[in-house]
């Protein structure tokens, strides 16, 4: 986030950016958009590491910015309908075993292929 933010800050004095800078730019306003969270309702944290796992992996990377939360409560609600064992063991373990990581890599890519 510091290096989204630097970056972002340098863009705004009218600096001619190269393809990799703006891909961070535009993957950092998409983590922001996942940072944000209602007031009173904390989200549980293996709802917000299976929503980072999708940003930081570049499946929000081709959604405009106003799909990005849409694209999180769909992912979310897919995973506790269709594979509730990821988000109980992400719960449980309190890390991202290669295991798990295969499991969610499996179950993003399946929801982000019917996310449209």
């Amino acid at each position: 986030m510091a290096q989204f933010n630097e970056l972002a800050a340098f863009a705004q004095f009218g600096a001619e950016l190269d393809k990799v800078s703006m891909a961070q730019l535009n993957r950092g306003a998409r983590m922001v958009e996942l940072l944000k969270q209602p007031q009173y309702a904390p989200i549980p944290t293996e709802e917000q590491v299976a929503a980072f796992f999708a940003g930081i992996n570049g499946y929000l990377d081709p959604l405009p910015i106003e799909k990005v939360k849409p694209y999180e409560k769909g992912l979310i609600d897919f995973l506790k309908s269709k594979h509730p064992a990821i988000l109980k063991d992400i719960q449980e373990k309190k890390d991202l075993t290669d295991d798990i990581t295969k499991r969610l890599t499996a179950a993003v890519d399946e929801f982000s292929k019917k996310f449209v």
